[in-house]
């Protein structure tokens, strides 16, 4: 059977349809469906079926597309392993992230890189409370994904998942609030305070939910921002206080904001790099998420001596 229509199934399988996949792969859909033909032909098994306008795959089909994805990791296993005797990560490598961690990450990652002739990183940024950020590991080789511990979305989606950093999750308060002296507040500490929310549906408004439980009161959020530089200007303004990620906040600011750890509560994200199995055994991606890795090290080391 021919890799590149076996690929072509793969796609089917990930993308759900001969439109995407024809979008993705730059064909037109009849060429799409022309070669899914003959590679049933191949296969001597009906690997599609019709399924109102569209096709979706048999068993057979299934199981053949999860043998493609084995067939592109050993392809790009063998390639990486020639690569690495020539020692050379070379080729595009395109990624994509949420604003605040490609904001704290990629800067200093790229200058890592900067000397690795032949090698070019791609960037871009999306709004991470997307449906279905993961799903962009179909167009990226890369995705800066972010979770609450617990709450991954990406589980049983057959992606390979390579830990950045655990960022804890502080209260951010104005200067001057009555809480500004505290090493550390509890969920009790902040019964009665105003707060700036999250957008419904986001990640951080589970700890809030938690606050609740905790207290048995509940929380007053009288504005809600998906941007975080909105919402620590507003905890500057002195209109509310709010949930704030410790390394890619602003910090804390003297005179405007202050930080404070939120104790007796699971406060913190995991921030991962997520990749196609296949995509993650290049040499190149794996070089470019190594420098990830080094770069959220050194971050969170830094914070760490700053705060000792």
């Amino acid at each position: 059977m021919d890799v590149q229509r076996l690929e072509l199934l793969r796609e089917l399988a990930e993308r759900g349809s001969v439109t995407a996949v024809a979008r993705a792969t730059h064909r037109t859909p009849s060429a799409v469906s022309q070669q899914l033909k003959v590679l049933e032909r191949e296969a001597g098994l009906p690997l599609t079926e019709r399924s109102g306008r569209g096709l979706v795959l048999t068993d057979a089909g299934r199981a053949l597309a999860a043998s493609a994805t084995d067939i592109a990791v050993a392809l790009e296993r063998a390639t990486a392993v020639w690569d690495t005797f020539r020692n050379r990560a070379t080729g595009d490598v395109s990624l994509v992230t949420f604003p605040t961690a490609g904001q704290m990450l990629l800067p200093g990652a790229l200058q890592d890189l900067a000397d690795h002739d032949g090698l070019a990183v791609h960037c871009t940024d999306m709004d991470p409370e997307l449906s279905d950020f993961p799903a962009l590991t179909s167009e990226y080789d890369i995705v800066l994904a972010h979770s609450m511990r617990g709450q991954h979305t990406w589980g049983g989606r057959g992606l390979t998942s390579v830990p950045l950093m655990t960022e804890p999750l502080d209260v951010g308060l104005p200067t001057g609030h009555r809480l500004a002296g505290r090493v550390s507040l509890g969920a009790s500490d902040v019964v009665g305070e105003t707060w700036i929310g999250v957008p419904l549906g986001y990640p951080f408004g589970r700890i809030l939910h938690d606050i609740e439980l905790q207290t048995g009161s509940r929380a007053l959020v009288t504005q809600r921002f998906a941007d975080m530089r909105l919402i620590e200007s507003f905890i500057m303004a002195g209109l509310g206080i709010a949930l704030v990620p410790r390394y890619t906040s602003s910090g804390d600011q003297p005179g405007r904001m202050v930080l404070k750890p939120l104790r007796g509560l699971d406060a913190e994200r995991q921030i991962v790099a997520l990749m196609r199995p296949d995509r993650a055994e290049r040499l190149a991606v794996r070089t470019v998420v190594e420098a990830l890795r080094a770069r959220a090290a050194q971050v969170q080391a830094e914070h760490a001596a700053a705060a000792g």
